[in-house]
């Protein structure tokens, strides 16, 4: 990148670097662990599984080191195209990754889903560091009996229960990642958060805002598609900069454009208002979203769609 610097340790010697890749089945935390490592939003998160579906890189910086946080779609039992896609995504990170964060939400008992994750994880060679995330969620005695179950699970390298929408031990999380980091000069510029091109941010954005309030079947039939983006021609100094964004919508039957779209268009209003406010935010300019809503029949099963769609 030109013009980008990168800061010299004051210690080479043991400063580190290296990636970490954050895995556990759907709505487990991950993304909301990834952003609070981070320090600002570089992971879009819901309530509804199957959010993630691109790895997202969030970049943490220390004065001893550089921690490249990976973040993963849940590992699942795949039912369509789409799902295997995303599992062999997963997969694809754990043989490049300098250490693997296991999430396990304390508010839940650990189940096949973390077995079947469990399993994958002992093929591998990369150490594994087992967090029972959402701690704020239980009680002590709660907590204690999860962190039983997730050291019967597997042979972990660290466990460490964790809260990251109330800070509780986010830093004790970043400690113990970066202790399995190799001594490595910096690999990405200071200042730089995250390594996400600007579609896949502004489009992950649209599609969280989408996924707000709707019917648990809609997730997994959502999916956004930045078709174009440019600075509008014209503005005077005065008007400053407008950025036109035009994002389609893919959705897989009739009846759930319907949702998206909402009454006299209520809810595609206050989907383009919330993601705008984000896009501005990542972006730090004004900008115009022009979103539609479109039919792509059965997209997650049919390979040419999924292409199209970028998966």
């Amino acid at each position: 990148m030109i013009g980008s610097t990168y800061i010299t340790p004051s210690d080479p010697g043991s400063y580190r670097a290296g990636f970490a890749s954050v895995v556990g089945r759907p709505n487990a935390g991950k993304s909301t662990l990834v952003n609070a490592l981070v320090g600002t939003k570089v992971a879009i998160t819901s309530g509804r599984p199957q959010t993630t579906r691109h790895t997202i890189r969030g970049i943490v910086h220390r004065d001893d080191a550089q921690l490249v946080l990976v973040d993963t779609p849940g590992l699942h039992r795949p039912r369509t195209l789409l799902g295997t896609r995303l599992n062999d995504l997963v997969m694809g990170t754990l043989a490049e990754v300098d250490v693997v964060a296991f999430c396990l939400p304390s508010d839940q008992k650990v189940g096949p889903g973390d077995e079947f994750i469990a399993r994958t994880l002992a093929e591998t060679r990369t150490p594994v560091v087992a967090l029972a995330t959402k701690a704020h969620l239980v009680d002590s005695k709660r907590l204690v009996e999860h962190l039983i179950e997730i050291e019967q699970l597997g042979d972990w390298v660290d466990i460490v229960p964790v809260s990251s929408l109330e800070g509780y031990q986010v830093d004790v999380v970043a400690d113990v990642l970066v202790s399995h980091l190799p001594v490595s000069p910096p690999l990405y510029p200071e200042g730089e958060l995250t390594d996400e091109p600007e579609q896949i941010m502004i489009a992950e954005l649209v599609r969280e805002a989408a996924l707000e309030g709707v019917r648990d079947e809609l997730p997994h039939s959502l999916a956004v598609v930045v078709e174009e983006m440019g600075e509008r021609p014209g503005r005077s100094a005065a008007q400053g900069p407008l950025l036109d964004i035009h994002v389609t919508v893919f959705v897989e039957r009739q009846s759930q454009k319907a949702i998206v779209i909402g009454a006299r268009g209520s809810r595609l209003r206050d989907v383009g208002t919330q993601a705008r406010a984000g896009i501005e935010a990542l972006l730090g300019t004004k900008v115009f979203l022009d979103l539609h809503v479109k039919v792509a029949k059965d997209w997650q099963r049919d390979p040419k769609q999924l292409r199209r769609l970028g998966f």
